[in-house]
């Protein structure tokens, strides 16, 4: 069966989330969406834990539903959207710690196929660091000591490299990061099957990292509001389980590839310092010696520049028999360009939701809904910015230092 899954999101307990992050807003989010497996994110956090218990039931199959009685009164999702919609046990955990002379910041995502495992992984670290402050644990804990606890606590666990590139909280991020995975991991790397590459890298970039090649690339939204999960996301062609997803995510059998945003859009792809409104190439950062050329100040090394720095082949190569990638425009994105509105205003929202009503899921018409149908259910300007993207004829000014990208559909 082929199917989308978004592993890496966050709940209500994360800092900077919406309240909205409850099992039945992402159990309906993801009808809305086309998302057929959602990771819960957070299970390190005993209060989200526990509604996570309370408001889901096992499968059976390592994966979770929504308890029946937890749908009542959140039904409120056009008919064409209404699909199963399933649950798997993830949480993303920050670990600060010294290494070969240098403090590293790396974040985590951690697969678990039951409670029971949460549970124990829970118990191993309680005895390291405070897991209720924050539904994103911050533990002075080396990224390799977590895979071992990952490895003994949970065989059947994974563990994968959060957002690989960013500049702050990555296994490769350039202002605490490493040059591999190697000098991250040591002798446990080779039970890293996958890194997520981030909203400001693609597959494209990470193709030219040799190294890299048996690895899985993954994406995931990251949400801190139901309504951004899927931004980016993973397409399996896979039995619908936990088994099925995690062998998937080991072999490559069954796994499909990602739905991406355009690299660009991410708020660290460029370099830059966005204090003084400035944004930087990499070339021009090294000739600006990586500081400020308006303060003076180090500026954000940025994702391109820092996968320039370990690429060890020129641009356009792909690895033989590498997943295929698409990239896309969330919906309201799209629609806020179209109406020169706000992307939260009520002119986009209500437009929204009239496409979902008329033509079913997200997912679906921005990658398969024929044109005319969308011309048809919205305006003929919404089909030709929605052919524009699958296209991709579009125009974006990268994101740098925090500062997402802007978009603008077309050259013309």
């Amino acid at each position: 069966m082929r199917f989308i899954a978004d592993l890496h999101i966050h709940s209500k307990y994360s800092r900077a989330t919406s309240k909205d992050l409850e099992p039945e807003s992402l159990w309906r989010w993801a009808q809305l969406k086309g998302i057929t497996v959602m990771g819960t994110g957070d299970f390190t956090h005993p209060l989200w834990l526990k509604e996570l218990k309370d408001k889901l039931e096992p499968c059976g199959n390592g994966l979770f539903t929504l308890r029946s009685e937890r749908m009542n009164g959140h039904t409120n999702v056009p008919e064409l959207c209404r699909a199963d919609v399933f649950f798997m046990l993830t949480s993303e955990i920050s670990c600060i710690y010294s290494k070969n002379g240098r403090v590293r910041k790396i974040h985590a995502i951690v697969l678990v196929p039951s409670l029971d495992d949460a549970e124990r992984i829970n118990n191993a670290l309680s005895r390291i660091g405070n897991l209720k402050a924050d539904g994103r644990p911050i533990l002075g804990l080396d990224a390799k000591s977590l895979l071992d606890i990952v490895i003994h606590e949970s065989p059947e666990g994974m563990l994968v490299p959060a957002h690989a590139w960013t500049p702050h909280f990555s296994v490769f991020g350039a202002h605490s990061g490493f040059d591999s995975l190697e000098e991250c991991f040591e002798e446990l790397t080779p039970h890293i099957h996958a890194i997520e590459t981030g909203l400001s890298s693609d597959p494209s970039m990470n193709w030219r990292v040799s190294a890299l090649d048996p690895i899985t690339l993954i994406s995931n939204s990251d949400a801190h509001s139901s309504a951004k999960i899927g931004r980016e996301s993973n397409v399996f062609d896979a039995e619908v389980s936990y088994p099925s997803m995690i062998n998937a995510l080991k072999t490559r059998k069954g796994f499909a590839g990602t739905i991406e945003f355009f690299p660009e859009e991410g708020k660290y792809h460029n370099d830059g310092h966005r204090a003084c409104g400035v944004s930087l190439t990499p070339a021009e950062t090294v000739k600006h010696a990586y500081h400020c050329p308006v303060c003076g100040k180090k500026v954000t090394v940025g994702v391109m520049h820092r996968v320039e720095d370990l690429a060890d082949r020129k641009e356009g190569f792909r690895p033989a028999g590498s997943p295929t990638y698409q990239s896309v425009i969330p919906l309201p994105e799209i629609i806020s360009e179209v109406l020169k509105v706000g992307s939260g205003s009520k002119a986009v929202q209500g437009m929204y939701f009239g496409l979902l009503e008329k033509l079913g899921n997200e997912f679906g018409i921005l990658m398969k809904t024929g044109l005319k149908d969308i011309e048809r259910a919205g305006s003929e300007r919404l089909g030709e910015a929605i052919a524009k993207v699958r296209a991709g004829d579009i125009c974006i000014v990268p994101g740098y230092d925090g500062e997402f990208g802007k978009i603008k559909l077309g050259h013309g």
